[in-house]
């Protein structure tokens, strides 16, 4: 009996953009776990059974999979990009944590993948080449007030910031929100990047400035990545062109660090 329950993320939706290790769990488990979409992303030559459920069920979901791995399983829950960052990882965690007496010898193992943000970053460059932090501007786990508390800071304390979860049709007006909380301590000419469904089949990237970003062509399958004061579109032809430099100031490296 193998008793394991293994989250992973897929990465975005290409299949050379998944890990190895990821790709031999998926091969081997007796049952696959997640939301529809994402088990859709899993090539249809995986023989292990499939468990589907809705979007809003994560902790319905993980409680599946332990107790589909409680009863001998080898259970694989799937997650698109990196399950540690805004994926299953915590789902399957704070089960774990809400009940500790069951579940005991189920072995818990977290296998990453390529997070949307740094997809998209690779698709322009290295905007998010110094710090940054990702906010989801979903309100359906946190209050928007919490929400609004957090860009606040990070625009303040001049992060580059990854916006997942930006529009919905249950909250249009959010994204132009946060955008005005963030505009506060940003020029309006930041560079901002905008990627749908990258590594998926219509992928689209654009970099504007953030005083021209519309934030109705912006949906749920959008990363948005504001940069900092420090962050440089190239006036380069081809290739990738947005950067933040690692060093302070105009981005010069400083004469200690060329070493």
């Amino acid at each position: 009996m193998t008793r394991r329950v293994t989250v992973v993320g897929l990465g975005p939706g290409r299949a050379d953009w998944c890990a190895p290790a990821v790709l031999e769990r998926l091969s081997t488990a007796s049952d696959l776990v997640g939301y529809g979409p994402y088990l859709d992303l899993v090539r249809a030559s995986v023989p292990g059974r499939r468990h589907r459920s809705g979007n809003r069920v994560e902790g319905d979901r993980a409680g599946l999979a332990l107790d589909l791995a409680e009863a001998g399983g080898d259970v694989v829950v799937v997650s698109s990009g990196d399950p540690g960052v805004f994926g299953m990882a915590s789902a399957v965690l704070e089960q774990l944590d809400l009940r500790p007496e069951r579940w005991q010898g189920v072995e818990v193992e977290v296998l990453p993948g390529i997070s949307a943000a740094q997809a998209l970053a690779s698709r322009v460059g290295a905007p998010l080449g110094h710090d940054f932090c990702v906010i989801s501007l979903s309100d359906v786990l946190k209050p928007w007030a919490t929400i609004e508390r957090r860009l606040e800071a990070a625009a303040a304390a001049d992060f580059v910031i990854a916006l997942y979860n930006p529009r919905s049709r249950h909250r249009p007006h959010q994204l132009a929100d946060a955008l005005a909380v963030i505009g506060r301590h940003r020029s309006p000419t930041t560079p901002v990047v905008v990627g749908r469904q990258v590594g998926r089949p219509g992928e689209e990237v654009a970099v504007v400035e953030l005083a021209r970003l519309d934030p109705t062509v912006v949906d749920m399958s959008t990363v948005v990545v504001v940069g900092s004061s420090s962050t440089r579109v190239l006036d380069r032809p081809v290739g990738a062109s947005v950067y933040t430099p690692r060093s302070p100031g105009d981005g010069r490296v400083p004469e200690r660090a060329r070493a």
